[in-house]
């Protein structure tokens, strides 16, 4: 009998870590410092899923990479206030970070007011 709750992930490939950096100094205009994490994340198999952190300005930000190539992306300020974007995976690296930090930066805007 197999063990079904086992998952395998692969690691975020040298290609996503350069797109996930050069995105990030294209977005702040300077190289932001990124951490490799992992996080269980799943419906019925979960699974330790490589992940990249990082933080700008008081938000935590992190993209994690589950199985079959599926991201997951989420950004905090503390335990209350956690946000995800519309989607709770995406097919693609280039959207999943593009949405959060689009949903992000929307959210500071109407923090402020606009």
């Amino acid at each position: 009998m197999n063990d079904t709750s086992t998952v395998n992930v692969n690691d975020f490939s040298a290609d996503e870590l350069k797109f996930i950096d050069e995105t990030l100094n294209n977005r702040y205009g300077n190289p932001v410092e990124t951490q490799r994490a992992e996080i269980d994340f799943g419906d019925d198999n979960v699974a330790d899923c490589p992940a990249i952190y990082w933080e700008h300005n008081g938000c935590h930000f992190i993209i994690a990479k589950g199985e079959d190539n599926k991201y997951f992306s989420q950004f905090f300020y503390d335990d209350d206030e956690q946000f995800g974007t519309e989607k709770p995976f995406y097919d693609e690296l280039n959207h999943c970070i593009m949405s959060l930090l689009q949903v992000q930066a929307d959210h500071e805007l109407k923090k402020a007011g606009f």
